[in-house]
């Protein structure tokens, strides 16, 4: 597999959110996710769009970050939004996922974003288990942020990007 940056607004990318979409149609019963997305919001340094492709050249799997801290909509300062992580059917079961968010979250880290969010919901608890078990923590009602944020189905998690400072030693004395 092959992965590569990419507009949000290239014809691959179109293509599978589209896909994305249909899905998202399904399983919620809806017209899909409708937060406006803007080429511009995944142009670097301010955000990233990947596009992975199989052997045979075919795109198979999305995923990207976006500069988010509208505290309005209940974002922090320093926050990066993962959107539109899919992964074709055919492709899934193969770890695409895992390696678009590691790339997603090592490109939002070295951008200077201190924190990583993303909203899912019950609908994908495939989605929900990923995110679980990368580090995410699901935040409370209080604390969801987004277009979705008030709706009962909406699930927000969060990471840091950032280790904490480690505190240097007072001077003539040892670590540890």
């Amino acid at each position: 597999m092959r992965i590569v940056p990419m507009r949000y607004d290239h014809p691959d990318a179109v293509r599978l959110n589209d896909a994305v979409q249909r899905e998202y149609a399904v399983r919620y019963g809806d017209e899909g996710d409708v937060t406006p997305l803007d080429p511009s919001m995944f142009a670097p340094p301010r955000g990233v769009y990947l596009l992975a492709y199989d052997e045979a050249g075919e795109p198979v799997a999305t995923g990207g970050w976006r500069t988010q801290e509208d505290p309005e909509e209940g974002y922090l300062t320093g926050d990066a939004e993962i959107k539109r992580m899919y992964v074709i059917p055919e492709a899934r079961g193969r770890g695409l996922a895992r390696r678009i968010l590691a790339l997603l979250e090592e490109d939002a880290r070295a951008a200077g974003r201190v924190r990583m969010v993303l909203e899912t919901g019950i609908e994908q608890p495939e989605a929900m288990e990923l995110y679980a078990s990368s580090g995410y923590a699901p935040l409370p009602e209080s604390d969801k942020f987004g277009l979705y944020r008030f709706k009962e189905e909406s699930r927000c998690y969060a990471k840091p990007l950032q280790s904490p400072a480690v505190p240097e030693a007072a001077p003539g004395t040892s670590p540890g």
